[in-house]
């Protein structure tokens, strides 16, 4: 088969994978996401993939919801204090808890107003495997095919008119405003305004977090959008991937096709994935590349994530084997990117895995489309999913050959 012929077939089952899951309604958690999870693992099968299950697994909700509630406590608590000085003990107080909870739960830590507030769901990872289970080495690719609200807050017209008034700003910038400290600043003015006697400070406190409270709110209650590049993207690769190592296998490595549930509640389905697998997942022989929102027009490599306070990914040598597995491929790929969000890799990196995360930009370094309705299948740039769909064989050999 040629090489352009090989391209097509691929694009033909990544356009596949994106037309059929993207007009399901996907919510964390949702039926819609346990009907894609079980087509998902049908057209793994039959694409070729040696063993594929369908787990349930529990997660802990939270998020938009209840990140709302607390930026509301703080700014009640705030208004409280203004009017009756006597509350400022309790302003103080509440006001910082609120901050440390939602820096806690954003940023994927011991998640204490989610243990103590909502009661753990369940969701469905989709696990396939390719390849010998004694071979030395494993690659585990990950995506999710859940589908994350849209709001207001996601609208991307201002990073645009960015780009286009300052196109030196953009090209030299690789990580995005911090969006989360905007969101904690609120309950934290709120605190130290308190603390401090500051009615400015409190004011401004209540200010934010009301903006906050609203646009959380406003997330909480809107529609799930279609998800063709968060992150269908990624579970068309999969698919498309277990194509090809079926027609072509790799001796020496195994490949996990893994696609979580409930990621867009900041992290769920892999929580019970890595408790599931990690023990047959060694740390010195185990790599995991990461797939999320591939579908803009520039393929990107992550160095690190953090919503608060920014980890790089650990083991450096294996962000470069993954860049020397571009250049093999072909493939264009942007490095030295940070996100300000998080993704699935957060608890592969703090296991100890060696991981990185491919994402992709528009000219704008936004992701297209990103939480809007706009996110179709007709609107994702497939090239883009076809290289890292080519990044992630061209690992897989390499590793193969190590």
């Amino acid at each position: 088969m040629t090489a352009v012929a090989d391209d097509r077939r691929s694009i033909s089952t990544l356009r596949e994978v994106v037309e059929r899951l993207a007009p399901i309604v996907r919510g964390p958690g949702s039926l819609g996401e346990a009907e894609a999870a079980s087509w998902l693992g049908q057209r793994l099968k039959a694409a070729g993939a040696d063993d594929v299950q369908v787990e349930t697994v529990d997660y802990q909700p939270g998020f938009a919801p209840l990140i709302a509630s607390a930026c509301a406590v703080a700014t009640g608590l705030g208004a409280a204090a203004l009017r009756n000085p006597k509350l400022r003990p309790l302003a103080a107080v509440g006001g910082l808890a609120m901050a440390a909870a939602i820096a806690d739960d954003c940023s994927n830590g011991p998640r204490v107003m989610r243990r103590l507030f909502t009661r753990p769901q369940r969701t469905q990872n989709v696990v396939a495997r390719v390849g010998a289970d004694d071979a030395p080495q494993t690659l585990v690719v990950l995506a999710h095919h859940d589908a994350a609200p849209t709001g207001f807050i996601f609208n991307q017209a201002l990073g645009y008119a960015m780009a286009e008034r300052f196109p030196g700003l953009i090209a030299r910038t690789d990580t995005a405003p911090p969006m989360w400290l905007a969101v904690i600043s609120g309950p934290t003015l709120v605190g130290l305004g308190s603390l401090l006697h500051s009615k400015v400070l409190t004011r401004l406190g209540i200010g934010l977090g009301a903006l906050a409270t609203a646009s959380l709110g406003d997330i909480a209650r809107n529609r799930i959008v279609p998800g063709a590049n968060d992150n269908l993207s990624a579970c068309a690769v999969l698919v498309a991937a277990a194509e090809r190592l079926a027609e072509e296998p790799l001796d020496g490595v195994r490949v996990l096709l893994v696609s979580c549930g409930a990621e867009e509640v900041c992290q769920g389905g892999i929580y019970g994935f890595l408790a599931d697998h990690r023990d047959e997942l060694p740390l010195d022989s185990t790599k995991v590349l990461n797939l999320d929102t591939i579908g803009s027009p520039q393929l990107v490599m992550l160095e690190g994530e953090g919503p608060i306070v920014m980890e790089d990914y650990p083991d450096p040598a294996f962000r470069d084997q993954v860049s020397e597995a571009a250049e093999k491929a072909g493939v264009l790929l942007r490095r030295g990117a940070r996100a300000t969000s998080s993704t699935d890799s957060v608890l592969m990196a703090r296991a100890g895995y060696s991981v990185t995360t491919l994402v992709s930009f528009d000219h704008a370094k936004q992701l297209s489309n990103y939480h809007q309705m706009s996110d179709t299948a007709e609107n994702l740039d497939y090239g883009t999913v076809a290289e890292a769909l080519e990044v992630t064989l061209a690992l897989a050999a390499d590793l193969a050959r190590s």
